[in-house]
């Protein structure tokens, strides 16, 4: 019983994740299009921050210790589709990392990407996120 409850705790701490690593970006497109100081701007700042804070990054965590109990209790860590899993998921955490410079480099007004770049890096966590859900039900190795 404790197994499923932990694979209930990740799934809900991954969408909770994705999610945000979903809507993250696309508010960056828009904030990039909107002149530093203004209302809307400031505004956006807000949103940003409490994203980051109270969304993603508890999300990300829960799903990485979540994630690896789930691992240990189904006696996973030898199975190469985790291993890959593995790798991908941090790519994912790599680009949180990134997300996450960019919040703070809207915060200071020093943001040096277009909205086209935003939008280009929007599409990144759903790539990462179809191929680790096909690794996880395929199980292909």
């Amino acid at each position: 019983m404790l197994y499923l409850w932990l694979k209930v705790l990740h799934i809900i701490s991954v969408i909770a994740w994705m999610a945000a690593m979903f809507y993250l970006p696309r508010l960056f497109v828009y904030h990039a299009e909107t002149a530093p100081g203004t209302p809307q701007s400031e505004t956006f700042k807000v949103m940003e921050r409490r994203l980051l804070k109270a969304i993603m990054t508890p999300a990300m965590i829960s799903s990485w210790i979540f994630g690896l109990w789930v691992a240990y209790e189904g006696g996973f860590f030898s199975s190469g589709w985790l291993h890959a899993k593995l790798t991908l998921v941090l790519v994912m955490s790599g680009l949180h990392g990134y997300l996450a410079r960019c919040v703070r480099q809207f915060a200071a007004d020093a943001n040096t990407h277009s909205s086209r770049h935003y939008r280009i890096v929007n599409e990144v966590p759903t790539v990462l996120m179809v191929l680790i859900v096909i690794l996880v039900v395929i199980k292909p190795f």
